[in-house]
């Protein structure tokens, strides 16, 4: 590499002069010589001066430099980069490694980039859990900008009562200098999908209250609708049943209620001028009397009929209770031991993540090790043993690898709910005096990486870090 001509890359790239930054790194290789530094900075001078395409196949450059790392800074920014090209396909593949390297300290611009990407290509499920796991990361400074794109998403799958629920939530990690005007804006139109009338127009006057945002036009209609129907409540207007009523003929003058036969003016009353009622038989009455009491009788008989029923119902569900009961006293759930020490070695060697089969209590870096010991590569799984008990439970198991081979693990397992989790793997490989071998911890050093002030793309060369800013899409209102 040429030092010269990489320092005076640097250099022009701090004064903002881009294109002699990118003349400068471009000398600084020979040709085919690999290197990230060199690379993941001309990347970013690339992504200054709107060469999206360029950029990114730069940050794949550095990619392969395997001495160099940074894997996670560099695929999140070759997948921003991407789909600044226009490449959202692309975009995704990329963002997707990034988020997968645990080394990488802010996943949060992965998962932002990742949903702009899947909105593009209209995958708003998708979209919606990237823009989740943006908002719940703690190093994310604004999460109330993922929130809020998480609130249009559920817009966008009608579910206006989440919706609802993330404009709100977002509203609560604006800081005093930001405006919420659009933010209270969006809730108005999820108040008013969701029928909260009164709410919507609180939350509508919010957003213009200081008159320096103006609501779109669908917003202002929406606006407009749900003071009509606020103001229909408020000032007795009649409701849509009372005008259908009214259509049919009833409630003229002080009337009734068509369907309250002891209404205000007693017409549906018995009057005493009819003696129909007056002029029954005897023998009627004594009819009438056996009737009664022949149904009286059935329905004391259909009524013992339900109790029966019923305690058969409660005997079946305590003595099912009492086999759920002993089956979990003995050790077992659902999912089976078995199935779970399965699933997650299949998880593995198909390189998906296994973080659904641990244990909720483990911390981060019990689960790092855990997955760093799992084999990649497995053909086939056999459980060669099982110990369980209530609480706890350990499986031995041997996996056969793909490339050849074999490999024994202890798998340790504790309850979760009615099923199980891992809380610990242990390889089994066999000694001299027929002992397991140990297996201790081991911690990974993270490279540093910082931000400029104006720019949010990540990158460390020799010391001096730098960042781009992303390329984000809007989401309009509405998921």
């Amino acid at each position: 590499m040429n030092q010269q001509a990489f320092e005076a890359g640097k250099n022009a790239y701090k004064r903002g002069d881009f294109a002699g930054a990118v003349a400068q790194l471009s000398a600084a290789k020979a040709p085919g010589e690999v290197s990230g530094a060199v690379d993941h900075l001309l990347g970013n001078c690339l992504m200054k001066l709107g060469r999206y395409a360029e950029a990114a196949n730069s940050y794949g450059n550095a990619l392969g430099d395997a001495n160099y790392g940074h894997s996670g800074a560099l695929a999140c920014n070759r997948g921003r980069a991407l789909l600044a090209a226009n490449k959202p396909q692309e975009a995704i593949a990329s963002l997707s490694l990034a988020i997968k390297d645990e080394d990488y300290p802010t996943p949060y611009k992965a998962y932002t980039a990742l949903g702009n990407a899947y909105m593009r290509v209209g995958n708003v499920r998708d979209a919606g859990v990237a823009y989740r796991n943006a908002a719940i990361d703690e190093k994310n400074p604004d999460p109330s900008s993922a929130l809020k794109n998480l609130g249009g998403c559920f817009m966008q799958m009608g579910r206006a009562v989440d919706a609802v629920e993330a404009y709100r939530t977002a509203l609560d990690f604006t800081t005093p200098a930001e405006s919420q005007n659009e933010i209270y804006g969006d809730l108005g139109l999820a108040y008013v999908a969701a029928n909260r009338m009164t709410e919507a127009v609180d939350a509508f006057s919010r957003a213009t209250k200081d008159g320096s945002f103006k609501l779109k036009p669908e917003a202002q209609a929406a606006f407009e609708a749900a003071k009509k129907a606020v103001a229909a409540i408020t000032d007795g207007s009649p409701s849509e049943t009372d005008a259908f009523l009214a259509a049919a003929g009833y409630g003229t003058g002080a009337a009734i209620d068509p369907l309250d036969p002891t209404g205000q003016t007693g017409e549906f009353m018995p009057s005493p001028e009819d003696t129909g009622f007056f002029s029954v038989k005897e023998e009627d009455l004594v009819a009438q009397d056996k009737k009664a009491r022949k149904e009286r009788k059935v329905r004391r008989k259909k009524s013992h009929r339900g109790l029966k029923a019923f305690l058969t119902i409660l005997i079946i569900l305590v003595v099912a209770a009492g086999v759920a009961g002993f089956a979990y006293y003995k050790g077992y759930g659902w999912p089976t031991q078995q199935s779970v020490v399965e699933d997650l070695f299949q998880a593995s060697s198909s390189g998906k993540d296994v973080s659904s089969y641990l244990s909720s209590s483990l911390s981060s870096s019990e689960r790092s090790q855990i997955k760093s010991l799992l084999p990649t590569g497995t053909s086939k799984v056999e459980i060669d043993g099982l110990d369980k008990s209530m609480r706890a439970s350990t499986v031995t198991v041997t996996a056969t690898l793909s490339a050849g081979g074999s490999q024994s693990y202890k798998i340790s397992l504790v309850r979760d709910g009615i099923g199980w989790k891992v809380s610990a793997v242990t390889p089994v490989y066999a000694s001299s005096n027929g002992s397991d071998a140990s297996v201790s911890d081991s911690s990974t050093s993270s490279a540093d990486s910082s931000s400029s002030t104006n720019s949010g793309t990540d990158v460390s060369t020799s010391g001096s870090e730098s960042q781009n800013s992303s390329t984000t899409g809007t989401i309009s209102t509405g998921a």
